[in-house]
């Protein structure tokens, strides 16, 4: 199985959400990277400001930052190998990247059959 690290800018979060507007990137990539990890796939992100150290010890990494500076990222690498830099991977791209369908990307919701509300004397 493929591994992706993704490599990401500082930032408060990773989500998307917080500030005073979402993020939809963000969002739309923290969505993703649960899913997947959900389902097994591995990948690991890291956030400049909160795994320095990650940064510096990955030889690669290293080196592109000091090559071209933190506007580089997000860089994505697949088993080692930089894949893409600058962006986020597109949806096409992390199933390209991957070898994974699209329905891999999205969640899979597991609804609980109910014999009813639960309430008592089918009062809420």
């Amino acid at each position: 199985m493929k591994k992706m690290i993704i490599f990401e800018p500082a930032m408060c979060c990773s989500t998307g959400v917080c500030g005073p507007s979402i993020n939809k990137e963000l969002l739309r990539i923290s969505t993703i990277i649960d899913n997947l990890k959900n389902k097994g796939i591995l990948i690991e992100r890291y956030n400049l400001s909160g795994n320095p150290q990650i940064f510096a010890d990955n030889k690669t990494i290293n080196k592109i930052i000091n090559k071209d500076g933190i506007e580089i990222l997000p860089v994505t690498m697949i088993d080692g190998v930089v894949v893409k830099t600058k962006y986020y991977p597109t949806n096409e791209e992390f199933c390209k990247f991957l070898g994974i369908s699209q329905n891999d990307l999205k969640a899979k919701i597991k609804i609980k059959k109910s014999n009813g509300c639960g309430c008592n004397g089918g009062c809420c």
